[in-house]
């Protein structure tokens, strides 16, 4: 059972959210449920049955493709811009991504079932959630011409601005800490399911 935890945070701070109408915002609202998103923590495994649509407000989540190997590669990242999980409403209950948060932080969560119909019903929602789909596949190919064609430093300075955060905030340090032992092939010690650590949204 999800444990009642105060915030600072609102939905608003996610900007898909936050460019809703007021009136489908408000019929949202009460099935949103703020979720703590540690460092390393996994949101969905490859291949894992999603049962919720993620929107970060402060945190970062990296978007791995994972082998048959075991190899992964980042091939996106999702921030306060986006949302985690597009398979929900694109047709699908898996992915062959793996979502790892790269920068700790919040966000909401929206269950499967609200999300399909939401999206089915048509208005600015499904706008919004195709909108961002079509900005992530965008990424995920310039992450694929990146990888190919530039230097490891160069890849770092693309991940680097592709999550900018205020010099103030030591989050963006920490992710590409874990972003370089990615790249070298280390994983996370021990990474913890998020999907096991929800916080009531206030």
């Amino acid at each position: 059972m999800p444990t009642p935890h105060p915030t600072p945070h609102t939905p608003r701070k996610n900007k898909l959210l936050a460019a809703l109408p007021a009136a489908q915002y408000e019929r949202l609202l009460p099935h949103l449920e703020a979720v703590q998103m540690p460092l390393g923590s996994v949101v969905y495994e490859s291949g894992g049955q999603l049962q919720h649509l993620f929107f970060p407000t402060d945190c970062i989540v990296s978007l791995l493709y994972v082998m048959e190997n075991g190899a992964s590669a980042e091939i996106a990242v999702a921030g306060n811009e986006g949302l985690v999980g597009i398979a929900l409403f694109m047709g699908g209950q898996t992915t062959p991504s793996r979502a790892v948060v790269q920068s700790a932080g919040y966000a909401y969560r929206l269950g499967a079932g609200i999300v399909k119909k939401e999206f089915d019903n048509g208005g600015a929602l499904q706008r919004l959630l195709l909108r961002y789909t079509q900005a992530l596949i965008t990424q995920m190919a310039q992450t694929a011409v990146c990888n190919r064609h530039h230097s490891v430093e160069q890849q770092l300075c693309r991940s680097a601005a592709a999550i900018h955060r205020p010099r103030s905030s030591p989050a963006g340090g920490a992710r590409l800490r874990v972003l370089r032992g990615g790249e070298a092939g280390v994983r996370p010690p021990a990474p913890r399911n998020v999907n096991q650590r929800t916080y009531g949204a206030t």
